[in-house]
Parts: C-alpha cells; structure tokens; sequence
C-alpha cells in the first residue's frame, strides 16, 4: 500500500466495484460469523474491522470501510485506516494542548517584550511547546510503523472478501 504522503498517519484509499453496495456490505456481515481473527463490525454503510481486545496494542490499526451506491450496479469503497477511536482522541487532544500553549507563551513573549520585561522564560516554553509537538507527531509515525503489518491484515481480510466482486 503505497503513501502518496510520507506525512499521513491515516493512510486513506478509494476504488470502485461493479457490484451492488449492499451485496459487497452482505459479504462482511457473512464474513463475521464464519472467522474469529477480526471484529467485523456494520452500521448503514459503514464496515469496521479491528482486532479482539486479546490481540490488540496500544496501536493496533482498524479499518474504517464505507460502501456508497453509485448506480445500480457499482459501489464506491472509501477506506480510512487508523488507530483506535479513543488513542486518536487523546493523541489529537494532546496535540490541541500543545498548540494552544505555544500560542499562550507566545503571546506572553510579546507582551513581556513590547514591556521591555525579560521574556526567556516564555521563549524557552514556547521552543518547548515545539518540541513536544514534534516528540507527538515522531511517536505517531513510530505508531503507525507499529501498526503497519497489523493493516496489512486487515487490507488483506478486506481484499479476501472482496475479492468475488472484483
């Protein structure tokens, strides 16, 4: 699965089927019950494949699947590959925190400087702050290396069941 983006951590893809959308979302509801390495998980048109708590780290990857209509007898597959819903939370949270404490400091810098104050301490924080945003954006490319040969297995389940409609 090439990147087009070395700096995406959720890898994304589209393609198109000449099959029906709901048959394609029959065939992981068919897929769940018959295989017990991934949780196949369908609301409306959206699939989602993950790994059972057991087999799971703290960056395993799930696959997020919607299968639109697009004509009687073709269907669009958006997929969207990323880590659990509540690491990606936290981890966009972080980076949210870190952001708004550069501003802050920053601010603060200008201010203490337009008041001929000394403003180090508010520079330090600041360069800081920059350095934590880039500890957040390495640890999520170490995740994401983490979790690579755990999406390869989740694209493959996703081409095994697709792959009768291909």
């Amino acid at each position: 699965m090439p990147l087009a983006n070395e700096i995406v951590l959720r890898p994304r893809f589209k393609f198109e089927i000449a099959t029906n959308n709901q048959t394609l979302l029959e065939s992981f509801e068919n897929k769940k019950s018959i295989q017990t390495e991934f949780i196949v998980s369908r609301i409306d048109d959206h699939v989602f494949l993950k790994f059972p708590k057991k087999d799971q780290h703290f960056w395993s990857p799930q696959l997020h699947l919607e299968i639109n209509e697009d004509g009687p007898d073709k269907a669009i597959v958006h997929g969207l590959f990323g880590p659990n819903p509540t690491v990606w939370t936290l981890f966009m949270f972080l980076h949210f925190i870190t952001a708004a404490l550069f501003f802050g400091f920053g601010i603060w810098a200008y201010t203490n400087y337009n008041l001929e104050n000394s403003y180090s301490l508010q520079l330090c924080l600041s360069i800081l702050m920059i350095l934590i945003w880039f500890g957040l954006y390495f640890a999520g490319r170490i995740g994401r290396a983490k979790g690579k040969p755990e999406m390869y297995r989740l694209q493959t389940f996703m081409n095994t069941t697709l792959s009768s409609y291909r």
